[in-house]
């Protein structure tokens, strides 16, 4: 039987993979926390747990019929930025697959009232929520297997919930240890082009506005303090300040948790950052005694509709 032995909601904003020279020129001379915090990660966790495989729940990834998970052996190759090519250039990732996990994900779509697909084709393109955090925590550890999972455009956040209660239950019915990682923002407006460069630094200040500083710092502390149940219940508030992806990779990541079930307190790696606008932080939910609550069963009453957000606008962001 297996099981999610830790998961994490961590940021994958490219200035972690630019030189120290160039991040400490953006930053008032001073280096960003989100690089040591992910130093820090890879030595407590993804040196020292027992785990075989990472599903990174990809919130640049977005699909349109379906949701896709990556079924390849193993995917390799050079890796630059559509959006910033002069930022992330021929950066190379290589590490096997979990195709079998990969197919009994996607065959529990029916059950959950979804539609996922598992897609084997080493032509798929790669996006940097998923290699930029491998360049950190899974570099070097070649015996660990990475997956991805994109989010969907025309999905709401009930959808995100099945997606998560699919990949729950086949975590369980495998035989795998998984470490999730829901890879994104959190909330996510960017300054304009002629004022972002006056927006670079990672102070609080730099936020895109109080409102959205504020709402991203009270989820902090509902994190910290394991309250996913009040996370779920205001996400048409936190909706307003237009978290990344519709806070989709977060849905995802806890619907194979449990929900509101789910009371697993986050620690907090480096400091919450300024990017442009967008909130930026790495939590990490350690497997609680016990593990995490068994994922939840979608509700077959086809009134059943948990209000977290219509399908459609501002899904992928960059960021």
């Amino acid at each position: 039987m297996g099981e999610v032995v830790g998961a994490g909601l961590l940021a994958h904003v490219p200035t972690i993979v630019l030189s120290e020279e160039i991040r400490r020129e953006l930053n008032n001379g001073e280096d960003s926390t989100l690089v040591s915090g992910l130093h820090q990660l890879r030595r407590e966790v993804f040196d020292t747990l027992d785990y075989d495989t990472v599903v990174v729940l990809d919130s640049h990834w977005a699909t349109t019929v379906e949701y896709v998970v990556t079924a390849q052996d193993r995917r390799s190759g050079l890796f630059t930025s559509e959006e910033l090519p002069r930022g992330m250039q021929r950066r190379p990732y290589d590490f096997p697959g979990d195709p079998e996990l990969a197919h009994l994900i996607a065959s529990k779509a029916a059950k959950h009232s979804t539609w996922i697909t598992a897609i084997d084709d080493h032509s798929l393109p790669i996006f940097y929520a998923t290699t930029n955090l491998w360049e950190f925590l899974g570099a070097g550890l070649p015996d660990k297997k990475w997956i991805s999972i994109g989010v969907c455009q025309t999905a709401d956040g009930e959808d995100s919930l099945r997606l998560g209660r699919a990949l729950g239950e086949a975590i369980a019915e495998s035989d795998r240890k998984v470490l999730l990682i829901a890879s994104g923002a959190l909330s996510h407006t960017f300054w304009s082009l002629r004022q972002l460069r006056d927006h670079e630094a990672a102070g609080h200040e730099h936020i895109f506005s109080s409102g959205a500083l504020q709402a991203d710092l009270e989820r902090i502390e509902w994190f910290k303090s394991g309250d996913h149940k009040r996370v779920l219940d205001t996400m048409p508030e936190f909706l307003r300040y237009r978290p990344e992806a519709k806070f989709m990779h977060y849905l995802m990541m806890i619907g194979a948790l449990g929900e509101e079930s789910c009371t697993a307190p986050a620690r907090q790696y480096g400091e919450y950052e300024n990017s442009i606008g967008t909130g930026q932080v790495h939590l990490w939910f350690d497997r609680p005694e016990g593990g995490f609550p068994p994922a939840n069963e979608t509700p077959t009453d086809p009134d059943y509709v948990r209000q977290m957000g219509a399908p459609g606008a501002d899904v992928p962001a960059a960021g």
